[in-house]
C-alpha cells in the first residue's frame, strides 16, 4: 500500500507538470480531435463527392441512363455540357472527369459493333483519379451490359456472382480510417507522454532528487505510466463519444467497456516503448528522432495502414514483436466485428508480456543512463 501511495502522489505530480506545458496539452487536444477528422474524411481510399461532366451527343435512352448512373455521394450531380466546353471547364478545375459518348452509340450497341465512349480525367488528383477511373468505366459497362441484357443483344451470364463485405457492408472507408486514426493517435501520444516525461526530468535535473528520495526507478517508471495511461484514456473515451460516434457516425459493434479495458493495457505497452526509447535518447531532440522513426514502423507494419499480409513473410513474423499490432487487431475485431474476450485473449496476453519485456529492459538501462547523466 505504501508504494501505490507513493506511485499515485508521483503520477499527480506529472500530471500536474503536463498542465505547465501549452504546447503538449495542444497537441494532446489535436491529436484526439482535428486529426483523427482529417484522417478519416481527407484520406479516403474511396471517391467521394466527385464532380463529373457529361457530354451526350447520342440522345438516345441509352445515354441518359448512363448520365443518370452517376449520383451522389460519389459524385456531384452531373454537369452537362456541349463538346467544345470540355476543355474551359477542365482548365478552370471545375470538372474532375468528363464522359463523352459519341453519336449513334445506342445503335452501334444494338447492331453488335463495339462504340468507343471517351472518358477525361483531371489527373493533377492522381489519388482521387485513379481510383474514380475504376469507378467511371465499371459503372459505364455495368449499365451497358444492363441494356444489353434487357434488349437480348447478349447472352445472361451462367454464373451470377454475389459478393458480400463482411463487417463493412457497406464497405465505408470513413469508418474504417476513423478507427485505425483513433488507434495511431493511442500510440503516438501514449509514446510522447512518457518519454517526454522523463526526457523533462534529465534535462531539469529533477530525477537524481527524485532518486534522492526513498524511490527505486519501479516507482518513477510506474507513475509516469499511471498518470499517463490516465490521461490518454480519458481523452480516448471523449473522441469516442464526440469524434468517432457523433461526427464521423461509426458504429461499435462489439463492447465498448471492453474495448476500454483492451486500451488500458495497450497504453501499458505504448508507454514501456516510450520510456525505452527515452533511456537510449541522450537530449529531447534525440529522443523526437526516434520517435519518428518509432512510429513510422508502428504504422506501416502493424496492419493498419497496409494489410500484414501484403509484406514480406520474414517481415510477417517480426511484425509479432510491436504491440500496436495486436492493438490493431484486437480494436478491429471489437470494433467491426462484435468479438468477445473468447476471440481476443491471446492480443491482450501479447500487449501485456511485451509491455513487460519493454519496461524490464528499460529499467535496466535507467541506472546507467541515471550515471551517465551525471
Amino acid at each position: 500500500m505504501r508504494r501505490l501511495r507513493r506511485i499515485f502522489w508521483l503520477g499527480l505530480k506529472e500530471a500536474v507538470s503536463l498542465r505547465r506545458d501549452p504546447v503538449m496539452l495542444a497537441l494532446l487536444i489535436w491529436a484526439f480531435s482535428f486529426a483523427i477528422i482529417v484522417e478519416a474524411t481527407g484520406g479516403s481510399t474511396s471517391v467521394n463527392n466527385a464532380s463529373i461532366g457529361f457530354v451526350d451527343e447520342d440522345g438516345s435512352s441509352l445515354s441518359r441512363n448512363l448520365a443518370e448512373a452517376f449520383f451522389p455521394p460519389e459524385f456531384q450531380p452531373v454537369t452537362y455540357l456541349d463538346a467544345e466546353e470540355i476543355d474551359d471547364a477542365m482548365d478552370r478545375g471545375e470538372l474532375l472527369f468528363v464522359v463523352v459518348v459519341p453519336p449513334r452509340f445506342e445503335a452501334d450497341i444494338r447492331a453488335g459493333r463495339a462504340p468507343e465512349i471517351q472518358v477525361l480525367i483531371d489527373a493533377t488528383a492522381m489519388e482521387q483519379a485513379g481510383i474514380g477511373q475504376r469507378y467511371v468505366t465499371t459503372i459505364l459497362d455495368q449499365e451497358i451490359e444492363r441494356f444489353a441484357l434487357r434488349r437480348d443483344l447478349g447472352e445472361v451470364p451462367s454464373v451470377a456472382l454475389i459478393v458480400r463485405s463482411a463487417f463493412n457492408p457497406n464497405r465505408d472507408a470513413v469508418a474504417f480510417q476513423g478507427v485505425v486514426s483513433l488507434v495511431n493517435k493511442i500510440t503516438i501520444m501514449m509514446m510522447l507522454l512518457a518519454g517526454a516525461a522523463v526526457m523533462r526530468e534529465r534535462e531539469h535535473g529533477t530525477i537524481e532528487h527524485l532518486l534522492a528520495l526513498p524511490l527505486d526507478p519501479l516507482d518513477i517508471a510506474a507513475a509516469k505510466i499511471f498518470a499517463n495511461s490516465v490521461i490518454v484514456l480519458l481523452a480516448t473515451v471523449l473522441a469516442m463519444l464526440l469524434i468517432v460516434d457523433l461526427l464521423l457516425g461509426v458504429e461499435i459493434a462489439g463492447s465498448r467497456a471492453l474495448f476500454l479495458v483492451g486500451t488500458s493495457l495497450y497504453l501499458f505497452s505504448a508507454a514501456a516503448l516510450g520510456l525505452f526509447l527515452a533511456m537510449l535518447a541522450r537530449s529531447m531532440a534525440q529522443f523526437a528522432l526516434l520517435t519518428i522513426l518509432a512510429i513510422m514502423a508502428v504504422q506501416f507494419l502493424s496492419g493498419g495502414e497496409t494489410p500484414v499480409e501484403g509484406q514480406p513473410g520474414w517481415l510477417q513474423h517480426l511484425t509479432l514483436l510491436l504491440p500496436s499490432r495486436h492493438f490493431i487487431s484486437f480494436g478491429q475485431a471489437v470494433v467491426f466485428k462484435g468479438a468477445g474476450p473468447a476471440s481476443i485473449w491471446l492480443e491482450l496476453m501479447a500487449m501485456v508480456g511485451l509491455g513487460l519485456a519493454l519496461l524490464a529492459v528499460s529499467l535496466l538501462l535507467f541506472r546507467s543512463v541515471i550515471t551517465t547523466d551525471r
